[in-house]
Formats: C-alpha cells, sequence, structure tokens
C-alpha cells in the first residue's frame, strides 16, 4: 500500500501573476480532442502571452501561484488535467472560477485561495511550503509568509482518495 498524500507540501512557485486567466488561456480549444491526460501537460498556457513555454520549465512538485479568478470561463477539465500531467503539486490563487475550483477539488488537486497571495513576496522559483489543514504558505522551516483558506475535510478526503470517482468507489 503507498504512503498518503501529504497535508504538507514543499515545491518551487511558479508565479503566473495574471488576472481572469480563462480555461482557454490554460488548455486552448484547438487542443480539446487529445483524451489521454498524460499529453495534455505539453499545452498548458500555449495560449496565454509570455508563459507559452511553461510546459518547459516546470518540474513535478512545483507550486502554482496565480491571480483572481484564474480558470474562469469554459468547464473544460483539461485546464486542470493539464496541471497535473505535468506534476504541479497544488495551486494557491487569489481566486478561481467556480467551474474551474470544482474541477480542481474533484480531481484531487489541491487548490488553497488566498486573496493576497501575489503580495505575500512569493517570487517565482522561491521554494515554498503549503500547509493544506491550516493554509499557511511558509518559507522552508518556518516563517509565515502567508495565510490561505485551508482544504476542508470533503476536499481532503477527494484529495486522499485520488478524485471524487476513486472517493465514491472507496465508499461503496
Amino acid at each position: 500500500m503507498s504512503s498518503p498524500k501529504p497535508l504538507l507540501i514543499r515545491g518551487r512557485a511558479k508565479v503566473v501573476p495574471v488576472a481572469d486567466v480563462d480555461t482557454d488561456m490554460i488548455f486552448h480549444n484547438r487542443y480539446l480532442h487529445i483524451i489521454q491526460t498524460a499529453e495534455m501537460g505539453k499545452y498548458i498556457f500555449g495560449n496565454l502571452k509570455g508563459y507559452e513555454q511553461f510546459p518547459q520549465v516546470v518540474r513535478p512538485g512545483d507550486i502554482l501561484i496565480v491571480g483572481h479568478n484564474f480558470g474562469c470561463g469554459s468547464s473544460r477539465q483539461q485546464a486542470v488535467d493539464g496541471f497535473i500531467a505535468l506534476g504541479l503539486a497544488a495551486v494557491i490563487g487569489a481566486s478561481f472560477g467556480a467551474i474551474y475550483k470544482r474541477n480542481a477539488v474533484n480531481a484531487g488537486w489541491p487548490l488553497i485561495e488566498c486573496q493576497s497571495i501575489l503580495h505575500s513576496g512569493i517570487i517565482d522559483d522561491m521554494e515554498v511550503e503549503v500547509d493544506l489543514t491550516t493554509g499557511e504558505v511558509r518559507k522552508p522551516g518556518g516563517g509565515l509568509l502567508i495565510k490561505g483558506k485551508p482544504l476542508t475535510q470533503v476536499q481532503k478526503d477527494i484529495y486522499f482518495a485520488g478524485g471524487l470517482l476513486e472517493l465514491a468507489v472507496i465508499q461503496r
């Protein structure tokens, strides 16, 4: 049996300080024919000016830091699954589009809301720790940078199960 997923995630911040990034900027509609989740990552931010090379610069375990209303627009699941395919450990955002937030939670991808995250002093490639239980974002080894909303118990259950569908199977 594998070990449980961590509630304390440590990784390199990848900051995208752009407001109102919609799902078409995250995963352009010209790629919607791609159905293999593992293939989706290479198309992330292909339609967001200045971030087209994002898939080449991120590493598994990185933590995405985003601005206000991230993931607004359509309900395309690829806009979540592409980040998971790249191995991003979590996303912290000022706010999220409602459908995007639900898709991320349902996929078991940790999502922390923190209105002032872009004013926390976190810069690109800075190492940070995110405590999913408290919502705290710290420098490694301590030093609180900012506090966001922690995961609810339901979000943690879905995260530990690996997604909402897996949780439903476990609960049967």
